[in-house]
C-alpha cells in the first residue's frame, strides 16, 4: 500500500513508519491539515490515515475538502474522541472508517488493507484506456487499437497498475510490492518483465506509451501530455 498519514504526533508517525515500511508498504507523512491536503492533491496514494485534531485545518475539514474536490481515496480517521456524535461527524464528513486512539498497529493495517481492497473492487470493472491502448480488468483483454495483445499474468498486473495511475509516475518499489508483496525476487525480475511488456504493447505500435523516468519509476502516457 502507498499510505498518506496526516498526523501531528511525531512519535506516532515514527511508529507508523517503523511498522509499515518493514512490511513493504510506502508511507508519506504530513504534520498539519494544510500540508496533508497538498500531499493528497499532488501525489498518488492507496489510502489516507487522517488524524482528527490537526494544526491549521482539522481532520473533518480536510476530509470534507478532499471529497468536494472529487478525491475518492479511502480515508480512515484516527482520533482520541470516541463519542457517537464524533463518529457520526467523521462519517458524514466523508471518512470510510474510524479508529480510536490508542489502537493496535496490526488492527490499523488490517483495516487499511480492507479499505484498499474494497476501493479497488469498486473500480475494477471500469475499462482502462491510454491513447489507443485499452485494458478490461474484468475480461483481462488488452488491445492496441483493434489488435488484441496476449499478456502473461505478471505483465497484466504491471500494466493495470501503470494504467490506473496514468499519467503519473509509479515507483519501482510500488510496482514490485503490487506484484510480489513482501516476497521480492532476489534478481531484478521487474526489469525483465517491463522489457517484455514494452515489446508487446509498444514496439510494434506508435506512439510508444511505456516510459522510463530515470530515478523515479515508470509511467504509461502519451508524450504529448507533457
Amino acid at each position: 500500500m502507498y499510505i498518506l498519514a496526516i498526523e501531528d504526533n511525531p512519535d506516532l508517525v515514527e511508529n507508523l513508519y517503523d511498522f509499515f515500511e518493514v512490511r513493504g508498504h510506502i508511507i508519506d507523512a504530513a504534520y498539519d491539515g494544510k500540508s496533508g491536503l497538498q500531499f493528497a492533491q499532488q501525489n498518488t496514494y492507496d489510502v489516507i490515515v487522517l488524524d482528527l485534531m490537526l494544526p491549521d485545518i482539522d481532520g473533518f475539514e480536510v476530509c470534507q475538502t478532499l471529497r468536494i474536490q472529487g478525491c475518492n481515496l479511502p480515508i480512515l480517521m484516527l482520533t482520541a474522541r470516541d463519542t457517537l456524535d464524533d463518529k457520526i461527524l467523521g462519517f458524514t464528513s466523508g471518512a470510510d472508517d474510524y479508529l480510536v486512539k490508542p489502537f493496535s498497529l496490526q488492527e490499523l493495517e488490517v483495516r487499511l488493507q480492507a479499505l484498499v481492497r474494497r476501493a479497488r473492487g469498486e473500480v475494477s470493472k471500469a475499462c482502462l484506456s491510454v491513447a489507443d491502448l485499452t485494458f478490461n480488468p474484468t475480461t483481462l483483454i488488452v488491445k492496441r487499437g483493434r489488435q488484441r495483445i496476449e499478456l502473461p499474468p505478471i505483465q497484466l498486473k504491471i500494466l493495470e497498475r501503470l494504467m490506473r495511475q496514468s499519467p503519473q509516475v509509479v515507483s519501482r518499489q510500488d510496482i514490485e510490492h503490487h506484484i510480489w508483496g513482501e516476497n521480492l525476487p532476489e534478481t531484478d525480475s521487474l526489469r525483465a518483465h517491463l522489457h517484455t511488456l514494452r515489446m508487446l504493447i509498444d514496439k510494434p505500435f506508435t506512439p510508444h506509451l511505456l516510459q522510463t523516468v530515470r530515478g523515479m519509476g515508470y509511467r504509461i502516457a502519451e508524450l504529448d501530455a507533457f
